[in-house]
């Protein structure tokens, strides 16, 4: 699936994603492959990306964490999320 993260600043990640954790309002939630469409929010929390193939500009790269070689984290303040014909966007603070 293909996974977008937009902030205020800029695009910080798009890419293709085996799995994303998010920290939503009412407990931490994980999207995989064709999940039903879902719209939700999303509050201050890290954002849990695995991804076979990894990449991120170089101008935001260091507000993402690596956990080991496939799994990488992003903190966020809040934010809203939609997934839809296999494709999460995320709109972070």
């Amino acid at each position: 699936m293909t996974l977008e993260i937009v902030s205020p600043e800029a695009t910080l990640f798009k890419g293709e994603v085996t799995s994303v954790t998010l920290p939503g309002v009412d407990g931490s939630f994980q999207i995989l492959n064709h999940h039903a469409p879902i719209v939700s929010i999303l509050k201050e929390g890290d954002i849990r990306i695995v991804s076979d193939s990894f990449a991120t500009a170089k101008n935001v790269s260091d507000r993402f964490v690596t956990i080991d070689g496939k799994t990488h984290t992003l903190h966020i303040k809040s934010g809203t999320i939609e997934m839809n014909d296999n494709k999460v966007i995320v709109l972070a603070d």
